[in-house]
């Protein structure tokens, strides 16, 4: 009996030795394999230009670098991603991806991420939060991004360099961006800035910082017309002008006609009461004239001449 029992024991040791190793050889094939579809050299995958629509499975668990630019992908899967937990360097440049970003990037620690070229059209403060590491992140050339929320880029505070050019942003919140401790190069050119007063303070950051703003001279006002194409660090006087009370250049003027139709009103109004003052007081005083002259006592009957008496 008591043979019996460590038999089993010695089986169900045996067996667990064997899941084990099974389990180890599995894994081991995992971080060796490569989707086929890619080229892997030592922790870099590269699929570029493989007219991917899905994310690549099989990837090395021990990935370091992965390339994915110039492919038709609209998604990324975060599943597959979060497993590469060693991934540092990630380009889905020139691909398709949307807004289904949220939630995404959530146990990589990525140092490095190129989104650029895609169809992103907004940025909320949950895209990248988990995202703590983030040095590099390049945003350019998203054609249909209109919208970055005011902490959309609170918890990257190691953020060194931040591309936002040619995209559809016309207002951004200064604090997005003046308040990443590490910032030292940051791209706005070709957007269409809307630099009225909402971007006053955007605007006065801009032309006191110290920061490295790429391709600088692209960096113009949309609008208004007045100041189309004036560099945003050349608009300081004209927001003065129109912002001093937090009102548009057309507001004043506005404001302008609206007093002088008013002066010119109350100028005409006053000229007409002055001439029907002038033509009542000369009615009135006709009027009374003639009654005067209607009223006069006739003149009184003239004495009978005295007789001269005769003696």
């Amino acid at each position: 009996m008591f043979m019996d029992e460590k038999r089993i024991y010695r089986s169900q040791k045996d067996g667990q030795k064997c899941i084990f190793l099974i389990t180890a050889v599995a894994l081991l094939q995992c971080g060796l394999c490569c989707p086929k579809e890619c080229s892997c050299e030592y922790l870099l995958v590269n699929c570029t230009a493989r007219q991917l629509e899905d994310f690549p499975t099989d990837i090395p668990m021990d990935t370091r670098q992965l390339i994915l630019t110039h492919n038709n992908l609209t998604y990324l899967s975060s599943m597959d991603l979060n497993l590469l937990i060693d991934l540092v360097y990630l380009d889905c440049s020139h691909n398709v991806l949307g807004d289904s970003l949220e939630a995404t990037f959530i146990a990589v620690p990525l140092v490095y991420l190129d989104l650029s070229h895609n169809n992103i059209s907004k940025i909320t403060t949950g895209t990248f939060y988990l995202l703590t590491s983030l040095v590099v992140l390049k945003l350019s050339d998203n054609p249909y991004l209109e919208e970055i929320e005011k902490d959309a880029f609170a918890n990257n505070t190691g953020l060194r360099q931040l591309d936002l050019s040619r995209t559809a942003l016309t207002y951004i919140d200064v604090t997005t961006v003046s308040e990443l401790p590490s910032l030292r190069t940051l791209g706005l050119s070709s957007n269409p800035w809307d630099c009225y007063c909402p971007m006053k303070d955007f605007l006065k950051w801009v032309t006191e910082s110290d920061i490295y703003f790429t391709d600088e001279e692209n960096m113009t006002c949309m609008t208004p017309v007045q100041i189309y194409g004036e560099s945003l660090k050349e608009t300081e006087k004209h927001i003065n002008l129109m912002c001093f009370t937090n009102l548009y250049e057309r507001d004043y003027i506005f404001l302008m006609l609206v007093g002088f139709v008013i002066f010119g009103s109350g100028t005409v109004v006053a000229w007409l009461t002055g001439v029907c003052v002038v033509i009542y007081d000369r009615l009135c005083g006709t009027t009374e004239d003639d009654e005067d002259e209607d009223e006069e006592p006739p003149p009184p009957p003239s004495k009978p001449k005295k007789k001269e008496e005769e003696a």
